[in-house]
């Protein structure tokens, strides 16, 4: 498998590009290796890059008042960025940390906003990321409101079982808006079933 074959396939689910379309843009992409621990940025610097992890796990969170609020997650075949500063050019208020080793294709922005100048095709994709970000902030804020801890637990679960190995509980119970005995207890129940 190519460097970029995964990011291909991802981009094509949203918009299918010719050859040439894709060649142009692949040629402008970035490959990079990151270790554990490691930031792709940190609260108050300027996010110059969409990144897309071709193996690996990340962590969006904040802090306020010397405390850690996690704000999403993401794997393996998703897009990451801190998206407010790269659309506002504002410093970023999170952190996007690695929680394992990991390897991304990075796209520059200026590569980015090329690729929309330039094609019709790329116009779209980056309006359906767009639309994308915009579902999974409201999904999320939904689910804080309208669920229990345990059902969003559930929906956590059903949505995606690799989170719930792979992250401390600390911060998944700092995504699911609850105390860590809350979710201890809620996993609990869960092993029983």
């Amino acid at each position: 498998m190519s460097d970029f074959e995964l990011i291909q396939q991802a981009i094509y689910k949203l918009q299918p590009l010719d050859a040439a379309e894709w060649d142009d843009f692949s040629q402008k992409l970035l490959l990079k290796n990151y270790s554990k621990g490691d930031f792709l940025i940190r609260e108050g610097q300027v996010e110059n890059y969409i990144y897309f992890l071709n193996k690996g796990a990340t962590r969006h969170y904040f802090i306020k008042d010397g405390k850690e609020f996690t704000v999403d997650f993401q794997f393996q075949g998703d897009f990451v960025t801190a998206y407010y500063s790269l659309i506002t050019r504002e410093p970023s208020a999170v952190f996007i940390e690695l929680l394992e080793e990991a390897e991304v294709v990075a796209i520059p922005l200026k590569v980015l906003n090329e690729f929309y100048g330039r094609y019709h095709h790329g116009e779209r994709i980056g309006r359906l990321m767009a639309e994308y970000q915009y579902i999974k902030r409201l999904r999320k804020e939904m689910d804080l409101l309208s669920y229990t801890a345990e059902e969003r637990y559930t929906a956590l679960m059903q949505r995606n079982p690799a989170m719930i190995q792979q992250i401390s509980v600390k911060h998944l119970s700092s995504y699911l808006g609850i105390h860590p005995e809350s979710l201890s207890r809620i996993r609990k129940l869960h092993a029983r079933n």
